[in-house]
């Protein structure tokens, strides 16, 4: 059977694993992206603070995906669970760390502006700082999605959703005649929903950011 008579015959499933991978890996950003936040806004202003966040989320990414989940499988079981706590802890570099250079590269005296005309301390922030910090903190959540569309697939070794499930099912029968359909299938179906996330947020990136701060 020829890859595009395997795409033809196993097309429903193919979409259902790929709507599954892009759930697991949009959900989990959202959430990423509200801890990395916070943790870049709770940490900004401290030297030791904002390298303690670093080096902190930098630590998880030293850990091998495929262990991490296996370590997590014994405390939450199969699934989604594991699959949640890993994507969300190894989404979290690149966004705490833009929003933490995203925040101090803001100009000082736009801040003391908006303090001089009364805004409080969370006006600021979310009406100077946080929008003027937008394009970094965008670029890290980039860099997050990619990363994560791709261990993502390795969810499948803990009966997670997505993508790898049809990775591994070629992989645990090479030699069969559809083995490497099914993991070509697989990896060029991440590669697709990667390039799409990727031009949806150049999308978002023209919508939410003033030409000005851009150029």
């Amino acid at each position: 059977m020829s890859f595009w008579e395997y795409l033809s015959t196993r097309h429903q499933q193919l979409l259902t694993d790929a709507f599954q991978h892009v759930s697991a890996v949009f959900q989990c950003m959202v959430i990423a992206t509200v801890l990395g936040v916070v943790i870049g806004v709770v940490s900004y202003r401290s030297g030791w603070g904002g390298s303690l966040a670093i080096t902190s989320t930098a630590t998880v990414l030293t850990i091998p995906s495929l262990a991490a989940i296996g370590l997590l499988i014994p405390l939450v079981g199969l699934g989604v669970a594991p699959t949640v706590i890993t994507l969300t802890l190894y989404g979290l570099l690149p966004i705490v760390r833009n929003s933490i250079v995203g925040l101090r590269g803001v100009d000082p005296s736009l801040v003391d502006a908006a303090t001089g005309i009364g805004m409080s301390r969370l006006a600021r922030l979310c009406r100077v700082e946080l929008p003027l910090a937008w394009p970094p903190i965008l670029t890290g959540i980039r860099v997050s999605t990619q990363m994560l569309m791709g261990i993502a697939a390795i969810a499948a070794y803990a009966s997670g959703p997505g993508l790898g499930n049809e990775i591994f099912r070629g992989i645990a029968s090479l030699g069969s005649a559809n083995a490497i359909n099914q993991v070509l299938a697989g990896t060029l179906g991440i590669v697709v929903l990667a390039l799409l996330f990727d031009a949806a947020y150049v999308l978002l990136g023209r919508l939410t950011i003033p030409r000005g701060i851009r150029a």
